[in-house]
């Protein structure tokens, strides 16, 4: 176990500095969305990038273990949906906290460190789950949210909004350009590739920290009052049932004779396991959504995760 929390707690510590400097002043709010720039448009592009260029074509374009993981996101979604609006949640707060509790932090915190953990053969299929949940969950989620009495012609609209969205998003587009350098077997030139390089060394420790900033931000700028039920009960799904039903889904589908490798397996459930993705805010936001909602779930589910992520580990990895 110590071996384990040797590699996880630097993560966490990194996301427990961005938050206590935000607490305290030494990051100014009006910086938070700098260090997010920098992280979406730069760094984290590079990083990905490079993960893709050196990963076989065949693990990044993997439909066995895309389809298990989106398999297992559509009961997630379905499920925050049902629960939140039995809590009298209209469409648009339901099918946002639906994808905060299916959604995990695959981006800023995946990447890195399952990398760190499992080695560089993790990065194919996390990096797949991140282009499915940026092209699936997400997307399907957009779309519910504009149920509330605009029909099914809202969501249709929300739905090609939603695509646009991820059009402009710099991280599929470096996944994809990735995957084509590592299909032709192609290089940068020196210079270039050095420059990426530098990018994508720091992608991880400002991703971290800027997670932390938006938690602390998310938190000072709240002024409603928020009950536990309407946020723990998401987080412990995010945690919990996201991660236990990729388990089941995937020893499933090797029973049947599906061909999913127990290492691509393994990481699939560790993605799971990470708490959930801080952009959910900013989405939110943005879409009208409860916001205290989503903030509160991802603080707790991120807070948590130091334990019940670790613990996945030391189970998984031994």
């Amino acid at each position: 176990m110590w071996d384990i929390l040797r590699i996880t707690f630097p993560f966490f510590a990194l996301v427990l500095c961005g938050y206590l400097a935000t607490r305290r002043g030494l990051l100014p709010l009006a910086a938070i969305p700098g260090l997010n720039a920098f992280v979406l448009f730069f760094a984290l592009p590079c990083m990905l990038y490079r993960f893709g260029a050196r990963t076989p074509i065949g693990q990044l374009l993997d439909p066995v273990a895309g389809g298990v993981y989106l398999l297992c996101a559509l009961p997630l979604v379905a499920g925050g949906v049902l629960g939140l609006r039995a809590l009298r949640c209209n469409w648009n707060d339901a099918a946002f906290g639906a994808l905060v509790a299916a959604m995990p932090n695959s981006g800023f915190m995946g990447v890195p460190l399952l990398v760190a953990l499992l080695g560089a053969q993790a990065a194919g299929p996390v990096i797949l789950t991140m282009l499915v949940d940026m092209v699936c969950t997400t997307s399907l989620c957009i779309a519910l949210s504009r149920l509330d009495g605009a029909g099914a012609h809202g969501a249709a609209v929300a739905l090609r909004q939603a695509l646009r969205g991820m059009s402009a998003n710099p991280m599929p587009w470096a996944t994809a350009l990735g995957a084509l350098a590592s299909a032709l077997q192609w290089q940068l030139p020196g210079p270039l590739d050095k420059t990426v390089a530098m990018l994508a060394e720091a992608a991880s420790p400002v991703a971290l920290f800027a997670i932390g900033a938006v938690l602390a931000r998310a938190q000072m700028q709240q002024h409603e009052h928020v009950r536990p039920v309407d946020y723990v009960p998401l987080a412990l799904a995010k945690l919990f049932a996201h991660p236990l039903l990729v388990w089941l889904v995937g020893h499933a589908a090797q029973a049947l004779g599906v061909p999913l490798a127990q290492q691509t397996l393994v990481a699939l459930v560790l993605v799971a396991a990470l708490p959930s993705a801080s952009n959910v805010s900013l989405l939110a936001e943005r879409f009208g959504a409860h916001t205290g909602r989503v903030a509160h779930v991802i603080l707790v589910s991120t807070t948590l995760a130091f334990v019940s992520f670790s613990a996945a580990v030391a189970w998984l990895v031994g």
